[in-house]
């Protein structure tokens, strides 16, 4: 398939065929492709955990209230943000947290060169947590992709018991789980649930800035 096919076929399958395995090698490969999405600084502050343990899968399930989509899942990948990782000088003190102390020192640092050149201004503890998971899901969506390549299916969860899903992968302190992605092979037309629903292109707006001229070309909405 090429891109446009891949991302045509991607659609978050919601019951799998149990009775059709995936390769855990080539789960593992799609989540090498994902290391190679854009991040933040290039920190990489990400971890995946492949689940294949049936016993595990079971009560990864529970911890997602027990939808279709994990319940008959051959594997369930978990993307986990580990903003304590970085590494160097200069990045401990953007990304590190220290009970709002740093973050605050940071914004403060920013507001006064704000003064007399632009900068990046959204540098609170809780700006950098976003930053974060951001990254670790741009990861989390090349994964996808990459599995849809591999005429394999997915679908992204955000419906979790955060506290207790750390608790099942033994998560550190620091550690969030950034989404939960069931893994598996669709099961006919029961694992999608209708048609892909999206707003027209040409209802989207779209501003087009053209370089060299002061005019701006925006397509109307409906």
């Amino acid at each position: 398939m090429n891109l446009e096919e891949v991302l045509n076929y991607r659609r978050s399958v919601r019951v799998f065929d149990k009775t059709k395995p995936l390769d855990p090698e080539k789960v593992k490969h799609c989540l090498e492709l994902a290391t190679l999405a854009p991040n933040s600084s290039n920190m990489q502050l990400w971890e995946f955990y492949q689940v294949i343990q049936p016993e595990l899968l079971a009560k990864i399930s529970k911890a997602c209230l027990d939808q279709t989509a994990t319940s008959t899942a051959s594997e369930v990948v978990v993307f986990v943000t580990r903003q304590e990782l970085y590494y160097g000088k200069l990045m401990p003190f953007l990304y590190a947290r220290f009970f709002r102390i740093l973050g605050l020192l940071r914004s403060v640092l920013a507001k006064a060169i704000g003064l007399f050149r632009p900068i990046v201004r959204e540098v609170s503890e809780s700006d950098m947590r976003v930053v974060v998971h951001k990254s670790c899901a741009l990861a989390a969506q090349t994964f996808m992709i990459a599995m849809a390549n591999e005429g394999y299916d997915t679908c992204p969860l955000e419906g979790f018991d955060s506290k207790q899903m750390k608790k099942l992968l033994k998560l550190p302190h620091g550690a969030e789980v950034n989404m939960v992605i069931a893994c598996g092979i669709r099961d006919g037309n029961k694992g999608i649930w209708g048609e892909r629903g999206r707003v027209p292109f040409d209802e989207v707006n779209v501003v087009c800035i053209h370089l060299g001229h002061n005019t701006k070309c925006k397509l109307p909405r409906r």
